[in-house]
């Protein structure tokens, strides 16, 4: 988008071959240092804008990818040790995994009592807030981009617009000649500075709608491996269609408990 805009504010020669004098770079040529600092820092932002946008994409479809190598082996596999072992090293849900597996070690060597449950959320919940910290990092730049990128564009056209004035009080009449240059590099200033913005804004809004799925995706993995932990692997999400099936406890001869109610009714067999 800067690419389109600068084409269109500095055209290329004329017929005659003669440079354009109300092109681009007359115009900050004519508006000295500040015109140019101007001109640089909302280039410098945008840069960096599309180097986040791009390496953040680029960070959040592996972490898409990851989970759709969960859902297809990892809770198939016997113990959550052997599934470690089939994701990436570096993935975000080995990272949940390993923390979890390291927070069941740790229990046991506790010197205060504290109940397993909660000290395994807690890991599991640290671990999952670390990948969400690092999968936000950058975007604060973009909304910083997108809020003060048209402001930094205006700063450049309000100073355009006080050059026009003072050669108007010079030259004593508002020619075309006299004003033409301080104003175009004004407009050109606040194109700018809304080229700039626009793409950071809509880049932080879709980027943040992605990490707030892939946070959704984290929590539900986090909290299957808290059941599996707490239950010494009885308890496996519904969508593992693959895990091996458990062997079914004896029943009892003499009665049986409804299922799904703490202290159900007994039916005699």
């Amino acid at each position: 988008m800067i690419t389109t805009i600068l084409a269109a504010a500095a055209p290329a020669a004329g017929a005659h071959g003669g440079e354009n004098p109300y092109g681009l770079w007359a115009a900050l040529e004519q508006g000295g240092s500040i015109a140019w600092a101007t001109f640089l820092i909302l280039v410098g932002m945008s840069i960096v804008s599309f180097y986040i946008m791009f390496t953040k994409l680029f960070e959040q479809q592996k972490v898409i990818n990851q989970a759709k190598r969960v859902r297809q082996s990892f809770w198939s596999s016997n113990s959550l040790r052997e599934g470690a072992a089939k994701l990436d090293k570096n993935s975000a849900y080995r990272q949940i995994v390993d923390d979890g597996i390291t927070a069941q070690d740790q229990h046991s060597q506790l010197t205060d009592p504290v109940e397993a449950h909660d000290w395994l959320h807690g890991s599991l919940a640290r671990s999952e807030a670390a990948i969400n910290s690092k999968l936000g990092t950058g975007l604060a730049f973009l909304a910083t981009v997108g809020a003060t990128a048209p402001f930094i564009g205006l700063f450049g056209t309000v100073i355009g617009i006080y050059r026009a004035l003072i050669k108007i009080g010079m030259a004593g009449q508002a020619s075309i000649d006299a004003v033409a240059g301080p104003v175009g590099e004004a407009l050109i200033m606040t194109a700018l500075g809304l080229a700039v913005a626009v793409p950071a804004v809509l880049a932080y809004n879709w980027l943040q709608r992605r990490n707030k799925s892939i946070s959704e995706d984290l929590s539900a993995f986090s909290n299957d491996v808290l059941g599996f932990l707490a239950s010494n692997g009885a308890v496996r999400p519904s969508l593992a269609k693959g895990a091996p099936a458990k062997a079914a406890a004896p029943a009892k001869p003499a009665a049986t408990t409804t299922a799904g109610q703490s202290g159900g009714v007994q039916t005699k067999a």
